[in-house]
């Protein structure tokens, strides 16, 4: 059975006036409908338009004029975060100024680091002690009391808007703290609520289930599903045993996230990062990730926003392999419908793993199982996040150049722990796996690219080496296209911080390694020339300011980098030489990168056929090319023809 078109537009239109903003959502409506239909059509009985509507009216009309016109704004603009000129920011609130208004006042730092696009890591109301690092979130509708109040939140957005920056919030999809509303009331029996869990009477439907499902969490959270006694059953419970799964296939739930996106839209957040998006949907002898219904949820909830408030886009947090997340961009009849941004987490991956490797190989191979994206949409780039980094290496790509995958992952392991020998690197493993013994890897990327060791070292040439090999890292970053993501701190080269384990809250997780409070001082002064006495450090963190603010100056002056064109990345035969080649009609960007330690040559052959008089725009320098050019230990060159 399917929805009633010209009765679901009646039923809008009735509840609408004719001034512009009305007219505006009648037009998205017209524009969008069908997208809406077809997606909700997929999953669910048609009943559900009739509450959706209801939904989308009243959200309109709440609206703000300020946030019409911005949505007015960015339908003249939908390319707004693919530009070259947006620039990624992410932090927790707290760990970097303390609160919401705190935010405000950092503002022009912001600024001063030519910051467009901000992520503040989860700010809406967790459950009391362990919550996930905020990701166990019991009131969608709330804040976190020390960071402030919805009101602030609307407030600093718009100091936000003023001054250029776009606000990013994360909207936990696939389950929330047993505390939140709708498992309180589960719990106290209401068959209603039940409905919005996965909750099994006896263990035979969740023992088929765990055949097949992977553990996110085995050192803390075996399992899949946990017994309640209020509920007299077991719950799904993916992540730990505070975060019950919703369940999706229930039209109700639906509905509820789509009003809380309609909520946050309207307190001027302008991007949502959809987390654990690939596990909404469950299915019986699979992993549970990856569905189709997945994909036809994320676009039916995008459409809703995109008729509603078309300045809001989607971010994909789908930790997934290059054959999978390619469909949380959408491909086939979702193309362009699902999520407008999506992690690219294999090119972080890959990016590490070059540089341990010291070997281009496994990268080209890894990053050419990438197709083209929409043209509308691009990647979340980054060189590290708040989170672990699992060493995602396919077994195919990595027997394709003769390697072994699971060594190669006990490799990455053990050198960006340290114990590889010859390593500078200093992380932390993060959930050994007893049965393989792969593990993943916490810390800082400074820590990581072997700053830490070098500064305390002492020793000059260590220390220029290592941040050599931690700009170069994230120049592929900056260079590759969509939108580079700093984790707060990187700006300035911030270490890993053992001042969690004195927090019982935070103390069992040591990804908290890496998500130290802002260090102001070093951060305020990092731009100011060094004193001829200062520290070895203060010397670090100016070089590396400076590094990024040149690599935001080149990557704002290259039109080439526009999301709407994908990164070419090509073989070179050179060991530890990587080139990325971006083909945009604004003219032919090639980017040259040297991952290792040792001096190299490369010459035009290949550069893609890039010869003659070029421009180094990291430099500025222009140059013949000739016959090619030398590259210095972990050298870069963005090259465009003069």
């Amino acid at each position: 059975m399917a929805i009633d078109r010209l009765a679901a537009r009646a039923q809008l239109e009735t509840r609408l006036g004719t001034d512009r903003d009305d007219l505006d959502l009648l037009d998205r409506f017209d524009r969008y409908g069908e997208d809406l239909f077809v997606a909700l059509e997929a999953v669910y009985d048609p009943s559900i338009i009739t509450r959706l509507l209801d939904i989308m009216a009243s959200a309109h009309t709440a609206r703000d004029a300020a946030l019409h016109q911005r949505d007015r704004d960015r339908v003249l603009a939908p390319d707004w975060f693919q530009r070259p000129s947006t620039i990624g920011y992410v932090c927790y609130t707290d760990q970097f100024a303390k609160n919401l208004k705190g935010v405000a006042k950092r503002i022009p730092y912001l600024e001063s680091l030519g910051v467009t696009y901000l992520h503040l890591m989860p700010i809406l109301q967790p459950r009391p002690g362990a919550n996930d690092g905020g990701y166990a979130v019991a009131d969608y509708r709330n804040l976190r009391e020390d960071l402030g109040t919805m009101s602030d939140l609307r407030a600093t957005a718009e100091r936000l808007h003023e001054s250029g920056i776009s606000l990013t919030l994360d909207l936990v999809l696939n389950h929330v703290a047993l505390e939140h509303e709708w498992a309180v009331k589960a719990r106290a029996g209401d068959p209603a609520y039940r409905d919005y869990f996965y909750v099994f009477d006896d263990r035979e439907k969740p023992d088929q289930f765990e055949q097949s499902l992977p553990e996110v969490f085995p050192d803390f959270a075996p399992g899949n599903f946990t017994w309640n006694d209020d509920l007299r059953g077991w719950v799904w419970t993916t992540f730990n045993d505070y975060q019950w799964d919703v369940n999706w296939s229930n039209p109700a739930v639906f509905c509820e996230y789509a009003d809380i996106i309609a909520n946050l839209a309207n307190h001027g957040v302008d991007c949502l990062r959809l987390d654990a998006i690939a596990f909404i949907w469950k299915r019986l002898g699979t992993t549970s990730q990856n569905e189709p219904e997945v994909h036809d949820i994320t676009q039916a909830l995008r459409t809703f926003a995109r008729i509603l408030c078309p300045s809001l886009i989607f971010k994909a947090e789908a930790i997934v392999g290059p054959a999978q997340v390619g469909a949380y961009l959408g491909e086939g009849e979702h193309a362009g419908k699902v999520s407008d941004l999506a992690y690219h987490n294999s090119l972080m991956v890959q990016i590490w793993s070059m540089i341990a490797s010291g070997d281009a190989r496994l990268f080209e191979r890894a990053l050419s199982r990438f197709g083209a994206l929409p043209t509308t949409t691009g990647w979340g780039v980054y060189l590290r996040c708040h989170d672990d980094i699992g060493w995602a290496i396919d077994d195919g790509d990595a027997a394709a150049v003769g390697l072994n995958g699971h060594l190669h992952r006990m490799f990455l392991a053990d050198y960006f722990t340290g114990v590889f020998p010859g390593s500078d690197a200093r992380g932390v493993d993060f959930q050994i796996d007893p049965a393989s013994g792969e593990r993943r890897t916490s810390g800082s990327a400074a820590s990581l690219a072997g700053i830490e060791r070098a500064l305390a070292s002492k020793k000059a040439p260590a220390i220029d080496l290592a941040v050599a090999r931690y700009l170069c890292a994230y120049s592929m970053v900056f260079g590759f296209g969509g939108i580079p993501l700093l984790y707060m701190g990187d700006e300035i080269g911030m270490l890993n911080d053992e001042s969690y384990l004195a927090d019982p809250a935070k103390a069992d997780d040591n990804r908290w390694i890496h998500r130290p409070s802002m260090k102001w001082p070093a951060a305020e002064r990092a731009r100011d020339t060094p004193a001829p006495n200062a520290s070895a450090a203060t010397v670090v963190q100016h070089r590396i300011r400076a590094g990024i603010d040149g690599l935001v100056a080149a990557r704002r002056s290259l039109e080439a980098l526009h999301a709407s064109v994908s990164t070419r990345v090509r073989a070179t035969g050179i060991p530890g030489v990587v080139v990325f080649d971006r083909q945009h009609p604004a003219g032919h960007l090639v980017q040259v990168y040297n991952v290792t330690d040792s001096p190299k040559w490369i010459d035009t052959r290949d550069l893609g056929g890039l010869d003659g008089d070029v421009v180094d725009h990291i430099t500025g320098h222009r140059f013949d090319i000739g016959a090619g050019m030398p590259l210095g230990p972990f050298e870069v060159r963005w090259l465009t023809r003069a």
